[in-house]
């Protein structure tokens, strides 16, 4: 990417986008539930609720969403998103019990499905065109550094106004520097491409790609955020002290970027497919470890496996439907993509954490097994399938 390209410039505008949008929405009661909790007359589970809504609303709107960015592109879609996130941040910042604050993650819902992720890569891969793949791997290392850097600004700016100035302050930073990066960075997209898009009906989605790309992505989806908010209890109730389990945790995280970080200097060199069926082999792997053991040793190599394929899976989703399906289909198989991405996220915590309590933790992780190698199976699936289209059709252009 030349420097100062308009690739250069939109790539890294939606990286600082992305980075307000998730920190300041879905990852926002992380730090501040509690407060929120304790002022709104909730329970902290009825709090932490809401980014479940956020999930299940985002998955809800994708798949409608899909034909517009197909027709119209991410940029006036990205646009008007980033207010309706104002908007939501906005309620949230002044409601006084459960029913405002439940609008309030829907209305982030309908805004997250607008501007977050799905439309952010959508955008990358309209203004890159073929180095889309590397703009992507830049945008999601980026994307990597949301909790780090958004949490303890979170809790520096709770501690010195509270959450609700805090929720606020960040309506006002959505409102005030997404929306104008959002216009004035992505691609303008003229008329004539309008027309184009219009006839993109005809290029087809293959349904069996489609479905066993969904199922693999779901499936370790559903692992990695099953077991985002219960990771520190399943390592304390496998013997770990706080302590132990607190620094084996916090080394996911950084694996998850070591892992983005591979699959980006690689990128060049290796597939999709082969860091996706690398990646999701990782995951079995890593609660095989966990399994045989509970140690201190073993629950830092879990979290470096995990959080690496964790990292690398990342990638993948966004990189590997560029390979698959169509150019002219991208935007729309992404979109779909979202909607068992975007379920699979909202429901994967309860149960997992239902399952920890009322079976124990072996029980939790036999099932991230089963699920990991059942991903794992999908992904070589579409594989095969994959090579075997191409090579037919190969062969039919030989033989016409």
């Amino acid at each position: 990417m030349p420097h100062r390209s308009p690739t250069v410039r939109a790539v890294a505008a939606l990286s600082l986008t992305q980075l307000i949008g998730w920190g300041a929405t879905f990852w926002l009661p992380a730090v501040t539930g509690p407060a929120m909790a304790d002022e709104l007359g909730m329970s902290l589970p009825m709090i932490m609720a809401g980014p479940t809504v956020m999930l299940v609303v985002m998955a809800m709107v994708s798949w409608p969403l899909s034909a517009v960015f197909e027709r119209h592109g991410a940029r006036p879609v990205m646009v008007l998103g980033s207010p309706l996130g104002a908007a939501g941040l906005l309620v949230i910042g002044l409601a006084d019990g459960p029913v405002t604050y439940a609008l309030a993650w829907v209305i982030l819902g309908l805004a997250g499905a607008s501007m977050l992720t799905t439309p952010a890569q959508i955008a990358v891969t309209e203004i890159a065109g073929e180095k889309a793949r590397e703009a992507l791997g830049v945008l999601i290392l980026a994307g990597g550094l949301t909790s780090t850097i958004m949490w303890p600004l979170t809790g520096l700016l709770q501690a010195q106004w509270g959450w609700r100035t805090t929720t606020l302050l960040y309506a006002a930073l959505i409102l005030l520097v997404c929306t104008p990066l959002h216009w004035a960075t992505l691609a303008r997209r003229p008329r004539e491409k309008f027309a184009a898009k219009t006839t993109a009906e005809a290029v087809p989605i293959d349904r069996s790609r489609f479905t066993l790309l969904a199922m693999s992505f779901a499936a370790n989806g559903f692992v990695t955020w099953g077991f985002a908010l219960t990771i520190i209890v399943l390592f304390e109730a496998g013997g770990l002290d706080h302590a132990s389990a607190l620094a084996a945790a916090a080394f996911i995280g950084i694996a998850q970027w070591a892992g983005r970080m591979a699959d980006f200097l690689g990128g060049r060199r290796w597939s999709s497919f082969v860091t996706g069926l690398a990646a999701s082999a990782l995951f079995p792997l890593s609660f095989i470890v966990l399994l045989l053991s509970s140690s201190f040793a073993s629950a830092m190599i879990f979290a470096t496996l995990y959080g690496v394929a964790g990292g690398i899976i990342a990638v993948t989703r966004a990189t590997l439907p560029l390979q698959i399906f169509p150019a002219g289909a991208y935007a729309r198989a992404s979109a779909r993509l979202a909607v068992p991405l975007n379920l699979s996220f909202a429901a994967a915590p309860p149960i997992f954490a239902a399952i920890m309590t009322s079976a124990g933790p072996h029980a939790a992780l036999w099932l991230a097994f089963a699920i990991s190698i059942f991903a794992f199976c999908a992904l070589l699936g579409l594989l095969l399938l994959h090579r075997g289209t191409d090579h037919a059709s190969q062969q039919s252009k030989i033989e016409s």
